[in-house]
């Protein structure tokens, strides 16, 4: 494939005029990577705030937001584009009916027309309410469930169709643990101050929304203590967030005969037909023990408790498309409470996201055609293959891995599946079907045509073309189990960039460390190294060579259970690990490849800092997000990814390259001894 330059797509991104910038000069140009500096503080005391706090004191967080930074700034900027694209859809009365503009434009139309929302209420609903109250006994219970899949609400077991670990090339059938109302198992039994107040103030909550479902004062809250009784319940037999991330452990395949023995009361032949499958052999039990406790449940909870629970359910997953009474419990409960979050967004705002959200493949092909410039996904793929081509240096010269180990890893970095920008083959959604007269009504409609894309993969080929996110979602990821990376064309968006061509510190700081090397070092974590080059589930690896490699891992959990987030609360390395370590390997394959480009290589200063210094500031750019103290206390509670600000400092307290830049000295708060630093690939 034919290379394109920096400057080509910067410019052709960024609006560049070589004819008009001639005169422009270093005193004119504001730039968003020295001008956040706080110089205050020192590189070694916290880089993070180094680097980005003169822009959280310019920048506090909006009341309406739980964070404020490079995420929400480049986010504002793409929902302004899907403004404009839902806005005209819906200002198009005529467009023909099932066109992709249509659907945009209703499903925007129905989410902005209050009236109508306030109107119908959850009159919608109250046909599956009805069928949740017929419920008797046990049967009629699992018939009811197996129906609320069909509608997208998931309840009492996960249930999926999704590429099988050990078998990548087929799809297979998996059940699990549920959700819950509350982010974590653990938030149901912690008995610290901040979580004691949580379960007080969900149970609160969940006495709001029943009444708002019309249900006198004395039965709100007696279903709010059943309910949360139930939950508890199903809590205690789930596993801890740490105890889910070992695919051996969470993988136990079994016969369809063998599932009924840990659930007698489920008889799975059955079951799966009402799901919407047919010829199930085997089942993917990720939790066995679930299902054994599960068994117990049903025969020990009483029938009229488990209606509560799927009355919860149902509503707990319209709610957001509901009247204004029942969006604002809503909010206050999972905004306010959970993540500090003091108002609402303007009506628009939360549409737009949500019409996103729900029809981003639509909106996605407009996205592309009218707001990228051509050469994005050239120029990421450029940007992609430069940081695997170090990757690869890396791997031949570990000095713990044997040479049997390093020429599978090699293999597998080879076949490493880059899809960038956005999709060659769309998906077909004809079948989906929206209109005015309901916003509810097409969130149904939408959910239902999901679950029906989920269950129609069984039993075909896998989809090697599908994407799972949109290429207006500023994010990334990587697929063990397909052995790719997916890296949406909004994330060649910089932000202070408008206009200029960034330099390759900063396309290399955030596109190449934070985001290809990122992702790229997944397949290489604590989880994705157990997957092989074709995406299976398989030790590849010499014993030997695992020893070295886990030992080195438990370095880095040590390093992040010590980071201190609020009051007592520690990160959690265990938890953490495989991001930390994609983020550890992301560094330093992006610093690599920058320094084998021209402004890498060379000697002169940029705005006063040296290019390895300018690399490490764009790195520390990438991550410039300031949380509420709910919102980190939540993340702590429930996400696999450290706070932004450990995402900054710890992997680059491991780094020589990062000491020398910055003359960090023993006595800096981020100076970790030689010997204590995290070296793994």
């Amino acid at each position: 494939m034919k290379k394109i330059s920096v400057l080509a797509l910067a410019c052709a991104f960024f609006a560049c005029n070589s004819g008009d910038k001639k005169e422009e000069t270093a005193t004119t140009f504001i730039d968003p990577i020295t001008t956040h500096i706080d110089s205050s503080i020192s590189p070694g005391e916290n880089f993070f705030l180094f680097a980005n706090n003169g822009w959280f004191k310019a920048n506090p967080i909006p009341s309406s937001e739980k964070s404020n930074g490079i995420f929400r700034t480049i986010q504002d900027t793409i929902n302004e584009s899907i403004k404009k694209i839902c806005e005209s859809s819906a200002a198009d009365t005529k467009g023909t009916k099932g066109s992709n503009k249509q659907k945009i434009g209703d499903y925007y139309y129905s989410g902005m027309d209050t009236l109508t929302i306030e109107k119908v209420g959850i009159t919608p609903l109250i046909p599956t309410l009805s069928k949740i109250d017929a419920i008797t006994d046990v049967p009629s219970l699992l018939n009811t469930i197996a129906e609320l899949y069909k509608m997208g609400v998931p309840s009492t077991f996960g249930f999926m169709v999704t590429r099988d670990e050990k078998k990548s090339s087929q799809y297979a059938v998996y059940v699990s643990q549920p959700r819950l109302g509350l982010p974590d198992r653990d938030y149901y039994f912690n008995t610290d101050e901040r979580n004691t107040s949580i379960r007080s103030e969900y149970a609160k909550h969940l006495t709001a929304m029943f009444e708002l479902m019309a249900y006198e004062n004395k039965n709100a809250v007696k279903y709010s203590d059943a309910l949360m009784k139930l939950e508890t319940a199903i809590a205690k037999s789930s596993r801890k967030m740490e105890d889910l991330r070992d695919p051996y452990k969470n993988y136990n395949k079994m016969s369809v005969a063998q599932l009924n023995k840990l659930t007698p009361s489920i008889k799975w032949e059955e079951m799966i037909v009402k799901l919407g499958l047919k010829n199930v052999d085997s089942i993917v039990v990720a939790q066995p023990e679930y299902f054994s406790a599960l068994e117990k449940n049903l025969k020990s909870i009483a029938i009229d408790d488990w209606k509560v629970y799927l009355k919860w359910n149902l509503i707990n997953r319209f709610s957001d498309n509901l009247n204004k009474k029942i969006v604002d419990q809503d909010f206050y409960f999972y905004s306010t409470v959970l993540d500090g979050v003091k108002e609402q967004k303007p009506r628009w705002k939360t549409i737009v996201e949500s019409t996103d959200a729900a029809l981003g493949e639509l909106i996605g092909q407009v996205y592309v055609e009218e707001y990228l410039p051509k050469g994005t996904k050239e120029k990421l793929l450029e940007i992609g293959n430069n940081i695997r081509d170090v990757y690869a240096e890396h791997i031949k010269t570990l000095d713990w891995m044997s040479d049997v180990t390093k020429e599978k890893a090699l293999s597998k970095l080879k076949k490493l599946n880059m899809k960038v920008g956005y999709p060659d083959k769309w998906k077909d959604m004809s079948a989906l079907e929206l209109s005015r007269s309901s916003y509810v009504e097409n969130a149904m409609n939408l959910n239902k045509w999901n679950y029906n894309y989920m269950i129609e993969k069984y039993g075909k080929p896998v989809n090697k073309d599908e994407w799972e996110m949109y290429p207006q979602t500023y994010n990334a990821y990587y697929d063990p189990t397909m052995n790719e990376i997916v890296v949406p064309a909004c994330n060649i968006i910089v932000p202070g960039f408008e206009g200029r061509m960034p330099d390759d510190a900063v396309l290399y700081g955030i596109i190449g460390g934070s985001t290809f090397g990122h992702e790229i070092t997944h397949g290489f974590d604590d989880q994705g190294s157990l997957y092989d080059e074709n995406g299976n589930l398989t030790d590849w690896w010499t014993k030997e060579d695992r020893e070295k490699f886990v030992a080195k891992t438990k370095l880095i959990v040590e390093q992040f259970d010590n980071y201190v987030v609020l009051d007592s609360m520690h990160v959690r390395g265990e938890n953490t690990q495989g991001e930390n370590i994609a983020d550890l390997g992301g560094v330093i394959m992006g610093l690599e490849a920058f320094r084998k480009t021209e402004q890498g290589k060379s000697k002169e200063l940029f705005n006063g800092y040296t290019a390895t210094q300018r690399y490490f500031l764009a790195y520390g750019y990438a991550w410039m997000v300031n949380r509420t103290d709910a919102s980190l206390a939540k993340q702590i509670m429930s996400d696999v990814h450290s706070p932004a600000e450990f995402r900054i400092n710890g992997p680059l307290s491991d780094i020589d390259a990062f000491y020398e830049a910055f003359k960090i000295k023993e006595g800096d708060k981020m100076y970790r001894a030689p010997e204590k630093r995290v070296k793994i690939w």
